[in-house]
């Protein structure tokens, strides 16, 4: 592995120094960071709910607040769909708690991954309607790239919004309101880092901005602040950068989260073996709470943990809490077969590629994350798909400098379907097309890599933030980095070389 340390501009970081009474190491680093004044590195050591800014910002949400204002008064039939990773089912939960408080009664639903697909399928949209026919509709962390289904519900006199973070490839859905600071037909750059828990946050903010401003007294008792764990577990298990807006939420939301008055959420932090007098950390997120929510997408269904969110009776939700746990240790029983066998699978023709992708017969509900680590194993991007009914459905995951997006829209006529993120992608084939798309994704990623003067040597190298002597190692340094925190993406933990240590 390639340590590498770039050295942070010298009068920035004495500038910093200077203004905030900082080490020259923790200067260093948020000066990289692009914290380079005074004025930008206090908004990020020293968080404030004041930093959340109006939502309005974002195209297309003030039309989605004033949708569910008017749903709110006239008490109409909502239908709410989310996806089925973590990210979604927070985003239901938001929206479906915060209807709860207007003594609406929302009916939602989360996709059956075997059955149903991802996103906003026929498959789902079909379930929905079977409820009854709702006067609006909510497509959460999926529907951007559903203009088929989205017409449908439109064709039956049902508004719909889309709230969504995923970035489009399709035409933009159909007299939809959408709100997607990533899509091409509602960009805004500076909201792109959240994902639709945020985005959710932000819509619920917008209407209570609208009703506060009519002096409507439902609107008066209800605390945003107190919405923000679920905001923090969505933001983390999604990998979203902790920057900018996401972290203020993120810093918030963990605090929020210690003291979060949801039993079901109460219920997975005493199953996830967290103590409730300890501190809740972006790792305890990531690897132990947010795991066992989906493990209930992968493997069964992940209305469980909305059902457990939104449930009042602290027995029914340590239940659905050791539920939960049940199915995330057969989880990690059915990724360690396939990760062995994918593992075998690509060993022989690792050496000749830059990009990877393994097919066999593999529970869906894994393949993601075992394309996570076998990209991580290889250091180059990889695709693993399951095969069922003649149709190999699974993921892909990149490496740094690999925009998954660029490299397969040119493909995604061949593909039963995709879409995703830059780092990570869903994908839907033929079986009988696995082996051109693996040689297509070989060559598109070499020439990726070859256009940007890259052969994926980056995911090799170390971040040196900054070198010390051992002398520096004090306590003083220990509390400034601590303030740094959240670390997760976009804010990774700082890495510090120490000279003059014989080991």
């Amino acid at each position: 592995m390639k340590w590498v340390h770039t050295e942070a501009d010298a009068r920035a970081a004495h500038d910093l120094q200077d203004e905030l009474d900082l080490l020259p190491s923790v200067a260093s680093v948020l000066v990289k960071m692009g914290c380079a004044t005074p004025e930008a590195a206090e908004r990020f050591l020293f968080p404030k709910i004041s930093h959340v800014t109006d939502p309005f910002l974002i195209p297309n949400l003030e039309a989605a607040a004033e949708r569910i204002v008017r749903a709110i008064n006239a008490r109409e039939r909502i239908a709410i769909v989310g996806d089925y990773d973590v990210d979604g089912v927070t985003a239901v939960t938001l929206l479906v708690s915060f209807l709860h408080r207007f003594g609406l009664d929302p009916h939602y639903f989360v996709p059956r991954r075997k059955e149903e697909g991802y996103g906003l399928s026929p498959a789902i949209a079909a379930r929905a309607l079977s409820r009854g026919i709702p006067s609006l509709f909510f497509a959460l962390d999926c529907g951007t790239n559903a203009a088929e289904q989205i017409g449908d519900l439109r064709s039956r006199g049902i508004d719909v919004v889309v709230v969504d973070h995923h970035r489009s490839k399709t035409a933009a859905p159909p007299d939809a309101v959408l709100v997607n600071p990533n899509s091409a037909f509602s960009a805004a750059p500076d909201y792109s880092p959240m994902c639709t828990a945020g985005l959710v946050f932000k819509v619920l903010h917008g209407v209570l901005k609208i009703m506060r401003s009519r002096r409507d007294p439902r609107s008066f008792d209800i605390i945003l602040r107190e919405y923000l764990d679920l905001v923090a577990l969505g933001t983390i298990t999604d990998i979203s950068p902790l920057v900018g807006e996401n972290r203020t939420m993120v810093w918030f939301g963990l605090r929020q989260m210690k003291n979060t008055k949801r039993k079901g959420l109460r219920a997975l932090i005493a199953a996830s073996n967290i103590a409730d007098t300890a501190d809740i950390l972006p790792v305890d997120v990531s690897h132990r709470i947010g795991p066992r929510i989906n493990a209930s997408g992968r493997l069964a269904d992940a209305a469980l943990p909305v059902e457990m969110f939104l449930c009042p009776d602290e027995a029914r939700c340590a239940e659905l809490a050791r539920r939960l746990s049940d199915m995330n240790r057969d989880r990690q029983a059915i990724e360690r077969g396939v990760f062995e066998e994918a593992l075998a699978q690509l060993k022989p023709e690792a050496p000749r590629r830059r990009a990877l992708l393994a097919c066999g017969n593999w529970h869906p509900g894994v393949v993601g994350i075992v394309a996570g680590k076998l990209a991580r194993h290889f250091a180059r991007p990889c695709i693993v798909l399951g095969v069922e009914d003649g149709i190999a459905k699974g993921s892909g995951r990149s490496v740094p400098g690999v925009n998954l997006i660029d490299v397969l829209r040119p493909y995604g006529n061949e593909l039963e379907s995709w879409g995703g993120h830059p780092m990570a992608a869903g994908i839907s084939v033929d079986v009988a097309k696995v082996s051109a798309l693996r040689e297509y994704f070989d060559a598109a990623v070499a020439r990726a890599q070859s256009s940007a003067g890259t052969c994926g040597e980056s995911a090799r190298e170390l971040d040196i933030a900054a070198w010390l002597e051992p002398g520096d190692l004090t306590a003083e340094l220990f509390d400034q980095i601590a303030q740094l925190s959240p670390f997760g993406e976009g804010n990774p933990e700082p890495v510090f070389g120490i000279r003059g240590v014989v080991m």
